[in-house]
């Protein structure tokens, strides 16, 4: 067993009951721009390698950055979602680096004047919620990337992603266990792909997480000496590597030993951290001013066009879904698990009175379409109005919600620009509400089953389905089953006494 898999019998780590976990984590997100950050590069995933550089991604001598609009209001619309103070004033700073892979041998960042401070993220925890607090949002580029397993003498270095924007989200320390951090990670990546900024694909490297950890003795008010471990690439992965440093650093004090600061990097096949080199200071990076990009102003106007663009949030959507629309805590979370399904559920509702059922649509036959076809919500091809007009038709009683799902949806997708109400007259899947056939298909099977007909009255009431089917065989299935219903229960319950 791996040390980081043992447990008391209660089921905790064997640390836990003397130590502390404390994690904060960083966050970076790459922005779902055109061009990159500073330059007119194009910012595409896949390209063939070093295609889309230029001499300002490539860092030549003389070149001068230009910095991306659309950046600024991705920084702002997060800011805004994690209700973050925005600043009004700022400037960029040079980060000094050298890594193979960032040809200028600076990452533009920012450093005490980051675009958006003081925030917070809620996750859900043993039936309610908790605060993750936000210290800061700041922009900067990213560095290229280094591949270490196509050749196996020399290391390749592909340019592409050199200059792409990214915010970097740096939480507080308030996170105490790997399913807090998992959580966090979740309702930031939902945050980010509602807010259309990143698509948060962690296995293309757009969402990546650096993991500070520590653990601290129960009851102490004072941090623990911090770990960082880098370029975590799966939520799994970040919860696994928490785990793993805890029971490390545990077993360090345990023995009397002391825990250095220093980076580490993961082992996701043995579950391991390994230490990759002592942790950097601040001054270590010699930040100072970029002197080739002006300082940035955010004007109020610019903020409230950005605020009044921005799509409603996966936590005010959940909370109105439960409260005012009396959804499940399950249903409303996932019908906002992301964007365009959420926005897709809106609309119908738009149009749609009864939103048990447009959930109910929502979580079965529209999911299991595009689970069945592996698309994306964004490629359901019915729209909105469509599938609210199916379920008025149900609600009227026109057709049955059987015949609605196995017949008259097919047909919906296969013709998206007509009615069901059209296309339910052209199929005969019209449902009959004609009292008198009903009766007539009930007296018939009456006749056919008297000995049915008598247990049922002497108190086997489970012959009702027996007689529903006949009804129902008898009519085609067009017969309205809550009409059928009743007209059937009443026949057989007659008093054939008097």
């Amino acid at each position: 067993m791996d040390r980081s898999e043992a447990v008391t019998g209660t089921g905790a780590p064997h640390w836990s009951e003397r130590y502390e976990l404390v994690v904060g984590l960083e966050v970076h997100a790459q922005l779902r721009t055109h061009s990159k950050a500073y330059s007119s590069d194009a910012n595409a995933y896949g390209d063939h390698p070093n295609t889309n550089v230029s001499v300002v991604s490539l860092g030549h001598p003389g070149t001068l950055p230009v910095l991306n609009r659309a950046v600024v209001d991705h920084a702002i619309r997060l800011g805004l979602a994690t209700g973050c103070t925005i600043a009004e004033r700022m400037h960029f700073a040079r980060k000094n680096y050298f890594y193979p892979d960032l040809p200028k041998g600076y990452q533009i960042t920012q450093d005490s004047t980051p675009i958006c401070t003081g925030g917070h993220v809620m996750i859900p925890v043993d039936g309610g919620e908790k605060r993750i607090g936000i210290t800061r949002i700041h922009m900067e580029e990213d560095a290229g990337k280094s591949i270490h397993d196509v050749d196996p003498f020399h290391t390749l270095v592909d340019l592409n992603r050199a200059g792409v924007p990214l915010v970097e989200i740096v939480s507080e320390p308030d996170i105490r266990s790997g399913q807090e951090a998992y959580d966090y990670l979740v309702e930031v990546r939902r945050l980010v792909r509602h807010l259309d900024i990143c698509d948060g694909n962690m296995e293309e490297g757009s969402l990546r997480c650096d993991a500070n950890i520590s653990v601290r003795p129960r009851g102490s008010d004072r941090f623990g000496t911090r770990c960082e471990v880098k370029n975590l690439n799966s939520f799994r992965n970040v919860m696994r590597a928490i785990e793993h440093e805890a029971q490390r650093q545990s077993e360090v004090l345990d023995a009397g030993g002391t825990v250095h600061m220093e980076t580490r990097t993961f082992d996701a096949a043995r579950g391991v951290t390994a230490g990759l080199r002592s942790k950097e200071l601040a001054h270590d990076y010699r930040y100072f001013p970029e002197p080739d990009l002006a300082p940035l102003r955010v004007t109020p106007q610019h903020l409230e066009r950005v605020r009044a663009a921005m799509p409603p949030l996966p936590r005010e959507l959940r909370a109105r879904y439960t409260g005012q629309l009396g959804l499940s805590a399950y249903d409303a979370g996932v019908l906002t698990d992301d964007k365009a399904t959420a926005l897709y559920f809106e609309a119908v509702l738009a149009s749609c009175p009864n939103t048990k059922a447009a959930a109910n649509w929502m979580m079965g036959d529209v999911r299991a379409w595009c689970n069945a076809q592996g698309r994306a919500m964004e490629d359901f091809p019915l729209p909105p109005a469509r599938i609210a007009e199916l379920i008025a038709l149900i609600d009227a009683g026109a057709v049955s919600h059987s015949t609605a799902s196995q017949r008259l949806f097919p047909l919906m997708l296969e013709q998206p620009g007509t009615p069901p109400q059209e296309l339910a007259q052209r199929h005969d899947l019209l449902q009959q509400r004609d009292d008198g056939a009903v009766e007539a298909a009930m007296r018939e099977a009456m006749a056919r089953y008297p000995d049915k007909v008598q247990a049922y009255r002497q108190g086997n009431k489970g012959l009702l389905g027996l007689f529903m089917g006949e009804v129902m065989k008898a009519t085609k299935g067009k017969a309205d089953p809550r009409q059928a219903n009743a007209v059937v229960r009443a026949l057989l319950e007659q008093d054939t006494t008097s």
